[in-house]
């Protein structure tokens, strides 16, 4: 299992749509294979910025599966037009501690 980590920056004045707009792409990824989970927080300090966490089965679920599909396509027209600038994604795997 991996986690899929983003920062988002959204424009100023845009966050209750991007809100809305970001419930209905939740159900896009949601029903890829490989998904698990994700979680959306909004940063207190912070105005416009979020968090985006996304439990995936493997890297390839993500980079490969989802990105590679018609559905990621429907993703980026209801949420990347919000984005400024454009995040980073990063990976990470668990250690046992």
């Amino acid at each position: 299992m991996i986690i899929e980590t983003v920062m988002l920056p959204i424009k100023p004045g845009l966050e209750s749509d991007f809100e809305v707009a970001f419930k209905k792409a939740s159900k896009i990824i949601s029903s890829m294979d490989g998904y698990l989970s994700h979680k959306l927080h909004k940063c207190i300090e912070v105005q416009g910025k979020y968090l985006l966490l996304v439990r995936w089965e493997s890297l390839e679920s993500h980079t490969v599966g989802f990105r590679s599909s018609t559905e990621y396509q429907e993703w980026k027209k209801l949420l990347h037009h919000f984005y400024e600038p454009f995040p980073t994604v990063e990976h990470f795997e668990e250690i046992e501690i």
